[in-house]
């Protein structure tokens, strides 16, 4: 997709060195890929210790069936 924009020369001429590419366009490809990577990056550290994970799948499901019971448990009193 071509898009026109105005950037700065230095800046975009740093991104394609530091990026390595051969051309303007695949440098800010990779600059803005990785950009996105670290966004999101930043956000799973914001959530970290927020978050109970559990030990898989079968432990999952275990928990969810022992919810159910105590569910089922408190309804028929």
């Amino acid at each position: 997709m071509r898009t026109t924009v105005d950037i700065d020369e230095k800046l975009l001429a740093d991104v394609v060195e530091q990026t390595g590419e051969k051309s303007k366009g695949k440098a800010l490809n990779r600059a803005l890929e990785e950009y996105l990577y670290w966004k999101a990056v930043e956000g799973l550290r914001a959530i970290a210790g927020k978050v109970e994970f559990v030990d898989g799948f079968e432990q999952m499901l275990e928990d969810q069936k022992a919810r159910e019971v105590e569910r089922l448990k408190r309804a028929r009193l």
